[in-house]
């Protein structure tokens, strides 16, 4: 079928693009600035700079609410879609979490499952990947490797972290694996069954199949591999005419095994001025709004709005039960030493009836 194509012209060369999973948002990365597009008419929303150099990856939690950014000054961004939405265009909204704990760029993000309670994993040139939990921003695992990492992901069930390196080796760390430790580091000749090689240039990307047993990589050597995680074994080669800068893995859309199907409406063209300003590069435009929420005549909360109260709630929750109150703490173990005392008591006149029935001499 014939490809209905649209050329949208950015401020700059974009060095790192997402969408968010529920199609209604698109961010870029243009040198320090992360700029925010609303797709369904290409509004630009927001212009983030809080980042000191190039921005080089961006990536969206599953649920759309948050996402972040990564860059060459070291530093990973967490950042709430509300707040950003609701910020004035003068103003630049604060980050959630302003992770610095690597000392070298930042070079892939990763975003599990559970939308605020996920869990990141980031990969820099200073030979670590690092996983993070974004409720609270803590650190939760630091793994060292011999080489610069370049690329990171995650399986569906988060058993397992995947990283490719600069000398073209792919590391399998067990996230499960005992005893918990927050600072490990990988030697690659104690796991050998933990390494797929094959490649021979550094590993750009990573991504692993729905059903956990497959995991796709390309490689500055020109070449996109498919692997069988649990052997380690390569499946297939795929040539290509140049460094293959990135491939993932996604569910076949309908379009494309229908017949029938029909390319969707080309999208519109991504203002290069934000929302509301009098500059416009196409006044007489027309396109379709979508509005989140209710109409501005009725009360009440909007999608957004009423999102964020929710997260709001289950932060407080999830804290609420990880720190706990101290002193209902000391009442319940109190309480069970209580009823343990009793138990123990109880034991003890069992026994001792017991070994009374048991020696009474017979008459």
């Amino acid at each position: 079928q014939d490809q209905l194509q649209q050329k949208i012209i950015c401020p700059g060369p974009v060095t790192c693009l997402t969408a968010s999973p529920n199609g209604l948002y698109v961010l870029a990365g243009v040198a320090e600035s992360i700029y925010l597009w609303e797709v369904s008419n290409g509004n630009l929303l927001a212009i983030l700079n809080r980042h000191y150099q190039d921005l080089t990856c961006l990536c969206f939690t599953d649920d759309s609410s948050h996402f972040l950014s990564g860059a060459k000054d070291c530093l990973a961004l967490v950042w709430n879609l509300y707040n950003v939405l609701q910020a004035e265009p003068s103003q630049i909204p604060d980050p959630r979490h302003v992770w610095s704990r690597h000392s070298l760029p930042i070079t892939d993000l990763c975003c599990g499952f559970g939308g605020p309670l996920a869990r990141a994993a980031t990969a820099s040139l200073d030979q670590t990947a690092k996983l993070w939990e974004i409720s609270s921003g803590e650190l939760l695992l630091s793994v060292l490797f011999d080489v610069g990492i370049m690329a990171v992901t995650l399986d569906l069930s988060e058993y397992h972290m995947f990283c490719g390196g600069m000398d073209g080796s792919i590391f399998q760390v067990d996230l499960c694996a005992w005893p918990v430790q927050r600072d490990r580091t990988f030697q690659t000749e104690r796991e050998n069954g933990k390494v797929f090689k094959g490649h021979r240039n550094q590993v750009t990307c990573l991504s692993v199949s729905t059903d956990g047993s497959l995991l796709l990589s390309g490689s500055h050597d020109e070449t996109v591999r498919l692997w069988d995680i649990q052997s380690k074994q390569c499946l297939k080669t795929m040539n290509h005419k140049g460094p293959v800068t990135n491939a993932f893995i996604v569910l076949a859309p309908a379009n494309m095994i229908n017949p029938d199907g029909k390319p969707s409406v080309p999208l519109p063209k991504f203002s290069r001025h934000l929302h509301g300003t009098e500059s416009s590069d196409e006044p007489g435009a027309e396109g379709v709004t979508l509005r989140l929420g209710l109409h501005q005549q009725e009360p009440g909360q909007s999608y957004l709005e009423k999102a964020e109260r929710m997260y709001s709630q289950m932060y407080s929750t999830r804290e609420k039960n990880l720190v706990g109150d101290q002193e209902h703490l000391t009442i319940q173990v109190s309480e069970l030493e209580e009823e343990v005392s009793n138990l123990r008591k109880i034991n003890k006149d069992l026994f001792d009836f017991s070994t009374r029935i048991i020696t009474k001499p017979a008459k």
